[in-house]
């Protein structure tokens, strides 16, 4: 397991995540698959926005004390170049390595499409649409940008509303601000059981366990993405 669940959760915790998985899966023929990742992307517009930004501020620091001031400033314009630049590295160290920061410059629209991206991806790579009724559902935890997403395939989704997606979604949030993610985590798989059987997707008698029930993560870093 990759260090964003081992990061997020204990081994006895990630034990509790597949056995809620096995009881949602108990009674219907839906495949429940929890994964988590460290980040969707690297988000280097966010990291040139920061450096574009903390070499701005040096600029007009620098000009308002030249045209506003009586300060002498013992300072050239060949240093001045070489202060913005360094002040431009420092905004790209900042932003690379604080989560808040990257979040901010990159926004809430990017964040949202990476994130729709990677969920998509993760899909795919972990053949959720690979079942016998398309009742596959993806629980995708994108830890550095704070979303939570759940992927329905189209067989469940053809019958189950967004607001229940929501629903659900909003059960994993409460229990990470509460400090308790696993039992959010646990309540949403439950939730997702029972909107199965809430929808008809109640278990056959050759239903098989078609995809494994241990919660996955990501172990190669994400792909830059484009718009």
């Amino acid at each position: 397991m990759a260090r964003a669940a081992k990061r997020m959760f204990t081994d006895s915790e990630l034990e509790r995540i597949a056995q809620a998985v096995r009881d949602a899966e108990l009674k219907t023929s839906g495949e429940i698959v929890p994964y988590f990742i460290e980040r969707s992307d690297r988000y280097e517009e966010a990291v040139w926005r920061g450096a574009g930004l903390t070499a701005l501020l040096v600029l007009i620091v620098f000009a308002s004390l030249h045209f506003f001031t009586d300060l002498w400033i013992p300072i050239d314009s060949v240093e001045l170049a070489l202060l913005t630049i360094g002040a431009a590295g420092v905004g790209i160290v900042l932003v690379a390595m604080i989560a808040p920061l990257k979040r901010f410059f990159a926004g809430q629209e990017l964040i949202d499409h990476r994130v729709a991206l990677r969920a998509a991806d993760a899909f795919i790579a972990e053949e959720v649409f690979k079942t016998r009724d398309r009742t596959g559902i993806l629980v995708f935890l994108s830890l550095e940008e704070h979303k939570v997403l759940v992927v329905g395939d189209r067989g469940i989704n053809a019958k189950v509303d967004r607001s229940e997606w929501e629903d659900v979604v909003a059960r994993i949030v409460r229990g990470i601000n509460s400090g308790r993610p696993v039992d959010g985590l646990v309540d949403a798989i439950g939730q997702c059981g029972a909107l199965l059987e809430k929808h008809g997707f109640r278990r056959e008698r050759d239903d098989t366990n078609e995809l494994p029930n241990r919660p996955r993560s990501a172990t190669k870093r994400p792909q830059r993405r484009r718009r």
